[in-house]
């Protein structure tokens, strides 16, 4: 008798350890849904993306591919030619600031 107390004692821990675990499952799957994932970046985007201009632009292209996935196999190469747009672009702008930096120096 005193085998089957334990056994059931066992069965009522390893029970609640299971729900424990299911709740804590449902709330990470809840974390990755989209809503609260956009939830998340539009606290953090006020200090992050505000000194990050390509952040914004990045942020709205993946708003844009969630909400038409339909599109996202047309968009993938205009999104790819985009970012090495604006990468080129951003390397002639650094470039722009070494030489006024140089002459504001010679001056």
């Amino acid at each position: 008798m005193r085998r089957l107390h334990e056994l059931e004692a066992r069965r009522r821990t390893l029970i609640a350890r299971c729900e424990q675990q299911r709740l804590e499952i449902a709330y990470r799957l809840a974390e990755l849904s989209p809503a609260a994932q956009l939830s998340q970046w539009t606290r953090r985007a006020p200090t992050s993306a505000a000194s990050h201009p390509f952040a914004w632009l990045v942020s709205l292209a993946t708003l844009f591919v969630m909400m038409r996935e339909r599109r996202l196999v047309g968009w993938i190469g205009k999104v790819s030619a985009g970012v090495a747009l604006l990468s080129r672009a951003s390397a002639v702008v650094k470039l722009l600031r070494q030489i006024r930096s140089l002459s504001a120096a010679v001056r």
